[in-house]
C-alpha cells in the first residue's frame, strides 16, 4: 500500500497517482488532499493521528512550502512504515508515534522535471522505489543516504497552574472543533461542572449532546486532547480562536 497525503486539492494528486501506477503494482490510498495549504503544523498533527491505523505502508507526503528550494527531500523508516516527502519537519510526528527508534534517508535527486511539482517527480517515484524495493531494504539504492541531519517538528507543552491549565489551539477541524494541546486528562474530576476558556464560560462534558443545540462545550476529542466546540455549531467562532490562539482553562 501507498498512502498519498497533500494540500494539493484537485487534480494534482492524479499526476502523483499515474506516476506511481507506471512504476509499482501498489494499492494507492488518498488520506486526505485538504490538508490546510502550506500549513506543516497542521499536516503533521493530522497524519500523526490518522497514519498509526493504517497496516504496513509506505506514506507519501506533500506539504511543502519550501518546494524548489534547498530544502531536502527525505524517507524515514518507522517501524513497518516508511514515510516519504520533504524536509520540514511534516514527517516527524508521525514517525515518532509509528516508531520512536526511527531513522532518515536523504532521497538524492537531481534535475526533476519540474522545480514546483516535487509531488510528481521526486515524492511520488521515491515513494514507489521503496515500496516495490521493501521498507526494510530500500537504502540498498544508492537513491537513499542515511543521515542524522534533518528539520525536527514537536508540539508545545501546556502548562499547568493552580487554578487551571494554559495551552493553546493546534488546529481546527471541518466541524468548527478548536482541538488544543492541553491532555484530555486535565479534565477528569471536572466533567459535569463549568469552566472558564480565556473567560469564556463552557460547561465540561463528555459529549457534545450533553448541552443543547448552540451550546459551547469544553470536551476531549477522539485524539486525546481537549477541544473547544459548539453542540451543531462552529466552536472556533464561539470562543474567538484560531490555530496558535493562546488558551487558559480555568475551574470554576
Amino acid at each position: 500500500m501507498i498512502t498519498l497525503s497533500s494540500d494539493f486539492g484537485s487534480p494534482y494528486p492524479a499526476a502523483m497517482r499515474g506516476v506511481i501506477l507506471q512504476a509499482s503494482d501498489a494499492r494507492i490510498v488518498d488520506v486526505s488532499h485538504e490538508f490546510p495549504r502550506q500549513d506543516v503544523d497542521a499536516a503533521a498533527f493530522w497524519l500523526r493521528e490518522i497514519l498509526p491505523y493504517f497496516p504496513p505502508a509506505v506514506h507519501c507526503v506533500v506539504v511543502d512550502p519550501g518546494v524548489g528550494t534547498e530544502r531536502a527531500a527525505i524517507v524515514i523508516r518507522a517501524g513497518e512504515h516508511a514515510l516519504v516527502g520533504p524536509d520540514n519537519g511534516v514527517l516527524l510526528p508521525a514517525a515518532r508515534e509509528l516508531d520512536d527508534a526511527f531513522e532518515v534517508f536523504e532521497i538524492d535527486y537531481e534535475n526533476p522535471e519540474s522545480i514546483t511539482f516535487h509531488g510528481r517527480d521526486v515524492f511520488a517515484p521515491a515513494a514507489a522505489t521503496v515500496h516495490e524495493a521493501g521498507i526494510d531494504d530500500f537504502e540498498r539504492d544508492d537513491q537513499f543516504l542515511l543521515t542524522e541531519t534533518f528539520v525536527d517538528l514537536s508540539f508545545p507543552e501546556p502548562t499547568e497552574r493552580e487554578d487551571g491549565v494554559t495551552g493553546e489551539v493546534l488546529v481546527v477541524d471541518d466541524f468548527g472543533n478548536a482541538i488544543t494541546n492541553i491532555p484530555g486528562a486535565y479534565l477528569e474530576g471536572h466533567f459535569g461542572s463549568d469552566v472558564t476558556v480565556n473567560g469564556v464560560w463552557a460547561p465540561a462534558r463528555r459529549t457534545y449532546g450533553e448541552v443543547g443545540e448552540d451550546s459551547r462545550v469544553v470536551t476531549v476529542g477522539s485524539h486525546g486532547n481537549v477541544e473547544l466546540a459548539v453542540n451543531q455549531d462552529r466552536g472556533d467562532e464561539r470562543f474567538s480562536v484560531h490555530p496558535g490562539s493562546r488558551v487558559r482553562l480555568r475551574w470554576t
